[in-house]
């Protein structure tokens, strides 16, 4: 089972997805794709510092971290979408309820048709 196939618990209509990448290209290309499938209305992409346990070993590496503002309805075929491109084996793809922001969730349900 992959996190994207954990089953939503949320009862909130919009969702800020994340996931990262190793490159700004990367992120960059990405963060487009999204959000020209109307998978988001949009995408932010952040510089960081990931420290993590990978296979046994210890790592600290550059990434780039996409927040990636949808409806919550897009999820599981976003999920899908970013899996299918990315280059990491466990993508991070997690999903948080957004609960509030009346007039900008109008505006991504715009971007975002059904």
């Amino acid at each position: 089972m992959t996190l994207h196939d954990v089953p939503s618990t949320s009862t909130s209509a919009h969702c800020l997805v994340q996931t990262t990448t190793a490159t700004e290209a990367q992120a960059d290309a990405l963060a487009r794709q999204i959000v020209e499938a109307r998978l988001g209305a949009c995408v932010q992409i952040h510089a960081l510092k990931s420290v993590y346990r990978w296979k046994g070993a210890l790592c600290a590496e550059p990434e780039w971290q996409l927040s990636i503002k949808t409806r919550q309805a897009l999820f599981d075929a976003l999920a899908q979408f970013i899996t299918a491109r990315h280059a990491y084996e466990t993508p991070e793809i997690v999903q948080i309820p957004i609960t509030a922001g009346a007039a900008y969730l109008r505006w991504l349900d715009d971007e975002t048709p059904d």
